[in-house]
């Protein structure tokens, strides 16, 4: 019995991406490219990531820093989210998802939501953004050390508060 594929589809690798990564056959969706791109970090291939992007993305690839990235992690699975377009009669698509992985006996979460395009007729990886947690939003404006103490000790808040907030 063959190995399943990496990407998750539960089919086997031979029958699955692997026709994808040695060039034998090209994804005809969005999200076969996407899902073969996940195998190729999986499995090292960092040649076919390149092949498989747009002009830009070309420009901007730092092969051995993927490479590096890609051994040092233990890929785990992918959960496909949102798909927009992207089918074989598409010219575009977006495909959102989460790639997991764990460096050393770290576990982590890639959340991407990952533009594709035919050039030529071939999907292709356009551009990518990375989707987290909205960051904090302070309610008030910082306090600066040589501000006043907002707790009225006519103090700077360099020798008043701050002082016990670094020693907690």
């Amino acid at each position: 019995m063959s190995d399943l594929c990496p990407c998750g589809s539960g089919l086997a690798f031979e029958s699955c991406c692997e026709p994808y990564l040695i060039e034998r056959k090209k994804p005809d969706t969005a999200t076969a490219l996407m899902r073969s791109r996940y195998c190729a970090y999986a499995l090292g291939a960092v040649d076919y990531l390149y092949k498989t992007s747009g002009p830009k993305v070309r420009k901007e690839f730092d092969a051995e820093s993927s490479r590096k990235w890609a051994e040092s992690a233990t890929w785990t699975g992918i959960e496909v989210l949102l798909e927009e377009g992207g089918s074989t009669t598409d010219e575009k698509g977006v495909v959102e998802f989460i790639a997991h992985y764990a460096v050393k006996e770290t576990s982590f979460d890639h959340h991407e939501r990952a533009e594709f395009q035919k050039i030529d007729g071939v999907w292709t990886f356009m551009d990518g953004k990375i989707l987290g947690p909205d960051p904090v939003k302070r309610e008030q404006p910082k306090i600066g050390r040589n501000d006043p103490c907002p707790c009225g000790s006519g103090k700077k808040y360099k020798k008043c508060c701050a002082v016990t907030q670094d020693a907690s």
